[in-house]
């Protein structure tokens, strides 16, 4: 595939599609080498990555089950939802926390920072594309922005969780999402002669 043809690829593929197979560290180790190469303003790098398999793993999955329960009320309590937590460590090959590690470079917006880290998960995305049965998405939520979440994953004062990333193998009788995107066109405006 070329560069038009991956981005054009880009599909998010959630754990009710994957297969529970492991994807090899080599392969991981590849998404990872590829996000460091993202764009970042003032060579900060700002991002952060660290990566749940095995036992590690379901210890995340069964942190976050405990952590929605704890808080939701008896109203919004979802039995399904707080099941899927152990589903998933089934299914999940890995789930790579996206953290960011804040700058103090002056002048250098927290905005900035983000968008890096954001342009290093693209980098992760693409590479995935380009590995045939594999697939992932982002995740965020209010249980990644959690303090008790901060806490779990060790962050620093200067860092913080901006999502989960999962990955796995995708089961081959999983239809691919669709692609669908307005026409480029109406989102630019050019401005000149």
């Amino acid at each position: 595939m070329n560069i038009d043809e991956i981005i054009a690829h880009r599909r998010s593929y959630y754990p009710a599609q994957y297969t529970g197979e492991k994807i090899s560290r080599s392969t991981v180790e590849r998404l990872l080498k590829n996000a460091n190469w993202a764009p970042n303003h003032l060579h900060t790098e700002p991002w952060r990555f660290k990566v749940f398999e095995g036992e590690s793993l379901k210890a995340l999955m069964a942190f976050m089950a405990g952590l929605y329960k704890k808080g939701s009320t008896p109203e919004n309590f979802s039995q399904a939802k707080f099941d899927k937590f152990a589903i998933n460590a089934e299914k999940v090959s890995h789930v790579v926390a996206i953290c960011m590690q804040r700058s103090d470079k002056p002048g250098l917006p927290e905005s900035e920072e983000i968008a890096a880290v954001a342009c290093a998960v693209q980098n992760i995305w693409l590479t995935l594309t380009m590995v045939p049965h594999t697939g992932g998405y982002w995740s965020t939520g209010n249980l990644v922005y959690k303090a008790e979440m901060a806490e779990f994953l060790r962050l620093e004062i200067d860092e913080r969780c901006l999502g989960l990333f999962y990955i796995g193998m995708v089961n081959p009788e999983s239809q691919a999402p669709m692609g669908i995107r307005k026409p480029w066109e109406e989102k630019v405006e050019w401005m000149g002669g």
